[in-house]
């Protein structure tokens, strides 16, 4: 193809003599047979055909949609974050090896010390000259064809470097370390008393420019830029007004911020639109009358298999055309860069390809299936639609995907026919990779066709084809029941290929649309599960609904009841217990996933059903990592001036053990804030052993995940029922919660009173009230918001208020939770206070206020840290809290590790004891 402009108009060119030889091989029989009019007169007919051309142009039926005229790449973002990690390192590297920064430098001027003056003064003129004249030259050309946009860009990216520039130069000059000064200048030739300048003020602009206008796609004029840029790198080197760390910090900063430009301002569209495919097809020897998109059901996971068009011809049979360009082909990047590096590299492709290689991979596999005996749609053409796009031509297959079949179309032929097409891909160590509902086609006669071979995989290795059996399975347990979908795979692949799948029946190894099913019916199944033990509920409480409506008084008062009658409300409580479980193991419906493996071991009870290790990380993992690092870093930043021996060595005992009895109190505090609010009999020893096995349990998981799973499932331990126990935990964090909240205002107004006469509050409490404020505004506002917010918030009353209204019926109950919460606040507010106290002395202390406020903040940040335990972010916080309201660095970074290690490092031990004790009497 010609190399035309960026704009879909400019790719309706001619085809170079390759690509037409190319195409002949392809065409249909029934264009070969033209006219003997046409071949007695070629220059008759060349002329007619032309016209017909220029007439199927301005009637294309089927053209494509009005296209936004630009898009976000993702790869632009991927360089920009690439560009910033590159100046980091190379600033990095001047800063701490500053002795192979100088040796590098002195090897260079030598080197180039060499150099012939009258060769310096060349290259300098002609560099100086040509650096000008050549983004000129090129935004002339681009003007001419009218790729004005480009040029825009391209102003605007080098307006932003030369500010970035002018910045570096800047903070260089006034704030960097020396080594870093030292690496990107030196004294200037001119005055030995002034320093070069860091960054070129020219020379980072012009880079931006080229890059952003997009000469790097213009070969020629790649060449002749890099020239000059190189000329005037080397001139600017032998006469010494630079540094080869400055010329390098130069060439990044242009490269990062074009790439930072087009991101943010959007690259100009030029997807090829449906006259662009018209005109396409005519270069290889095709004559279409009218084209017609093709909707794809999930745009989310199939965005990058291209657009899909139905292509009517003037002769011959219709045609499938796909149409792939480099914006779908970005589709879905970030989802499958995050699954090459989450997943184990056999389970993986490639996040990115190019369009040659995505057209050649396609292409391959297409012969592929066919030469192994599966049915798929047959490749007679391909081509390149401009620059920046490629059409891959088939023959029309027709027929209905198999998510449009309804369920009784759907036959036990049918599914073993599917399952001979996967037998024939699988002789030929050929992968699917995505054996769903829509690339599943049955045409007229029910003959399976596959399609959608294009993210598939050749000479694929065992766990790559089992994992296409195990998504086969789902996708037609899916639609007829795991029993149907089990029966035809032993049929046509044996029990021993079905029983191997079973390690890659997990859904990490499905598709997305699928897991995305598999969620959605886990869902429904929960909800189901739900009715049915309220219903029983309803139906198992009428008695006890009669005798409470209301109390048996007496002229006297009221009567209490007896042990008979105490005696026959445990038997109903213990009836309607039973009734409500026998109605969830009623209810109680097994996944999908778990009835396959069911059917398989019928077959084979000796297979494999151990999952197999696919993940490499997970993201918890990783982002409770990136989280502690960030607090460890910040930590240690405030440890590295302080010497811990004479510190330790003049401690106060005496307040470290009251810091360790305030920590102990806090366990039987938290008993009593979680017992406050469960109206059913639970032992309060067990409870304190529980909130001490809860002090193992964080240090694995979260903190605002791992204490509320484990009271829950301690409270269902101990009799109440799953759904009471889930809503007095909740109804418990919920008090919690505001209880924190009130507190943390309470005493931030206390501590901005401390130190003035009025009571007016501090700024820090109006501030916070503003935030709030401004956050409620924005979530009301936004639809999105409001409806996420209002689901959740319901769904949690739900469970909740039905469960305080039993709580406030018994207000000693209520006073014992809410008791508890303020006094677990004052135990570890006071365990903090005992620790500064064990370092400082009557000059060094804060107010109680000022330690409560910094204790909060530190408690909700930690809880909301996704790190165990609030890890680095907790420790962090409080030091910073206690340096912020007046205490040394040297004595609050200490008494904050003391305080973390009596309320976090130091239980773990006892609470691994009390978590197996407890596991051992079946209380967790």
């Amino acid at each position: 193809m010609k190399q035309q402009g960026a704009h879909p108009e400019d790719t309706e060119g001619t085809p170079d003599a390759s690509s037409r030889q190319d195409s002949d091989t392809a065409r249909p029989d029934a264009d070969a047979a033209r006219p003997d009019a046409d071949a007695a007169h070629p220059g008759a007919a060349q002329q007619d055909a032309e016209q017909q051309d220029v007439a199927h142009i301005d009637e294309v039926e089927g053209d494509e949609p009005l296209l936004p005229a630009r898009v976000h790449r993702p790869s632009d973002l991927m360089r920009l974050v690439g560009g910033v990690l590159a100046v980091v390192v190379l600033l990095a590297i001047a800063a701490f090896a500053h002795g192979t920064t100088s040796g590098l430098e002195q090897d260079i001027n030598k080197g180039t010390g060499q150099a012939p003056d009258l060769l310096i003064k060349i290259a300098g003129l002609a560099s100086s000259i040509a650096i000008l004249l050549v983004p000129v030259a090129f935004a002339i050309e681009r003007l001419i064809k009218r790729d004005g946009l480009r040029i825009a860009d391209g102003v605007l990216a080098a307006v932003l470097a030369h500010g970035v520039t002018l910045a570096t130069d800047l903070w260089v000059a006034r704030a960097a370390p020396g080594s870093i000064q030292d690496a990107l200048t030196q004294p200037s030739p001119g005055d030995i008393h002034a320093l070069t300048d860091p960054v070129h003020g020219y020379l980072a602009p012009v880079i931006a420019y080229m890059t952003a206008v997009g000469m790097s796609r213009r070969p020629r004029w790649r060449a002749v830029l890099w020239v000059v840029l190189l000329l005037d790198a080397f001139s600017m080197l032998v006469t010494g007004y630079t540094t080869p760390f400055s010329i390098i910090l130069t060439v990044l900063i242009g490269w990062t911020v074009a790439y930072g430009t087009l991101y943010a301002v959007g690259s100009p569209n030029v997807r090829p639109t449906g006259r662009t495919l018209m005109a396409g097809l005519r270069t290889v020897g095709f004559r279409p009358v009218t084209a017609s998109r093709e909707e794809t059901p999930d745009a989310a996971e199939s965005g990058d298999r291209g657009r899909r068009y139905f292509v009517t011809l003037e002769e011959g049979p219709p045609l499938d055309v796909t149409v792939v360009d480099r914006e779908q082909q970005a589709q879905g990047f970030f989802y499958r860069a995050w699954r090459n590096l989450a997943l184990r590299g056999f389970a993986t492709r490639r996040s990115l390809q190019s369009l040659r290689q995505a057209l050649e991979q396609e292409a391959l596999l297409a012969y592929a299936a066919i030469a192994a005996g599966a049915n798929a749609p047959k490749l007679i053409a391909t081509s390149e639609l401009g620059p920046d796009a490629v059409m891959l031509v088939y023959e029309h297959t027709g027929g209905r995907t198999l998510d449009s079949l309804a369920d009784d179309e759907i036959t036990d032929d049918l599914l073993r026919g599917t399952w001979h097409q996967v037998k024939a891909l699988q002789s030929r160590r050929i992968a699917h990779r995505r054996l769903v509902g829509d690339a599943i086609l049955v045409d007229r006669s029910g003959t399976v066709i596959l399609t959608d071979l294009r993210g598939g995989e050749i000479a694929a290795g065992d766990l790559l084809l089992r994992m296409d059996v195990s998504q086969l399975l789902v996708t037609l347990g899916l639609r007829v029941g795991a029993e149907r979908a089990v029966a035809s795979a032993l049929s046509v692949l044996g029990p021993d290929a079905v029983a191997d799948c079973l390690p890659m029946l997990q859904p990490i190894a499905l598709s997305r649309s699928t897991r995305a099913t598999l969620r959605k019916l886990a869902r429904e199944r929960a909800e189901r599960e739900r009715e049915a033990v309220l219903e029983a509920s309803r139906h198992s409480r009428p008695a006890r609904a009669h005798d409470a409506d209301g109390p048996v008084t007496h002229d006297d008062g009221p009567v209490t009841l007896d042990k008979a009658d105490k005696k026959a409300v445990r038997a109903e409580q213990r009836a309607e217990k039973r009734a409500i479980d026998e109605a969830l193991d009623e209810a109680r419906e097994e996944d999908l996933l778990s009835q396959i493996r069911h059917e398989v071991l019928l077959i084979r009870p000796q297979a494999p059903v151990e999952p197999a290790r696919l993940e490499r990380v997970r993201p918890r993992t990783l982002i409770s990592f990136i989280a502690g690092a960030i607090g460890a870093y910040f930590l240690l930043t405030q440890l590295t001036h302080i010497e811990f021996g004479p510190l330790i060595a003049n401690a106060e005992w005496g307040w470290v053990a009251a810091a360790v009895l305030f920590s102990a109190a806090s366990y039987v505090a938290a008993a009593m804030a979680l017992l406050g609010f469960v109206p059913e009999r639970v032992p309060f020893p067990r409870t304190v052993a529980a909130q001490v096995a809860g002090s193992f349990v964080k240090i694995v998981a979260p903190a605002a995940v791992g204490g509320v799973a484990l009271n829950t499932r301690f409270l269902q331990r101990a009799g109440v029922r799953p759904g009471l126990a889930v809503a007095s935990v909740g109804a418990s964090q919920l008090f919690g919660l505001g209880c924190h909240i009130l507190m943390l205002l309470a005493f931030g107004y206390l501590t901005g009173t401390e130190k003035t006469p009025s009571l007016s509050p501090s700024r820090t409490v109006i501030g916070g009230l503003l935030t709030v404020a401004v956050l409620v505004l924005v979530v009301t506002s936004v639809p999105f918001l409001r409806k996420f917010v209002v689901t959740r918030v319901r769904s949690l009353f739900a469970g909740v208020v039905p469960r305080m209204l039993d709580v406030l019926q018994r207000p000693q109950k209520l006073i014992t939770g809410i008791g508890g919460m303020l006094l677990l606040t004052a135990c570890f507010v006071m365990c903090l206070d005992a620790s500064i106290r064990a370092f400082g002395d009557d000059s060094t202390s804060v107010s109680i206020a000022s330690v409560a406020v910094v204790f909060l903040a530190g408690n909700a940040l930690g809880s909301a840290a996704p790190t165990p335990g609030g890890v680095g972010a907790v420790e962090a916080t409080l030091t910073v809290g206690l340096i912020a309201v007046g205490l040394p660095k040297e004595v609050a970074a200490p008494a904050v590790l003391l305080f973390r290690l009596l309320t976090l490092w130091l239980p773990v031990l006892p609470g691994w004891l009390a978590f197996n004790h407890l596991t051992r009497k079946a209380a967790l």
